[in-house]
């Protein structure tokens, strides 16, 4: 609720990587990993911004943010076949009127 992410190892109550602050306070609506590449996962935000996070490449700050215009987003989920490397990677984002929208991810963050 506080906008802060936490990284575990199933085999400890204590975080290998917390990142305070990470939404500038609002509170995580969703958070998921890549399907299709192991260090990056995605973060929404109670003001519909999308946050990217590439471990590999940067482990302090997202590497990439999104504002969704228009229209409050509730949810996310991604899209994507795993034992593929094509590296497409979707995103579908449920606004709250009940549209979906679709956006495909840049190949740097959804190739394996």
């Amino acid at each position: 609720s506080d906008g802060s992410i936490r990284l575990h190892q199933m085999t400890s109550e204590y975080p290998l990587m917390q990142w305070n602050d990470s939404t500038n306070g609002q509170p995580v609506i969703a958070l998921q990993w890549a399907l299709t590449r192991p260090a990056v996962f995605f973060v929404l935000d109670a003001s519909s911004n999308l946050y990217i996070w590439d471990l590999l490449e940067n482990d302090l700050l997202p590497v990439a943010k999104q504002t969704i215009p228009s229209e409050n987003v509730v949810t996310m989920t991604l899209l994507g076949e795993p034992e593929k490397t094509n590296g497409l990677l979707g995103i579908a984002l449920a606004k709250e009127s009940g549209q979906i929208d679709i956006q495909y991810v840049k190949k740097k963050w959804a190739l394996p």
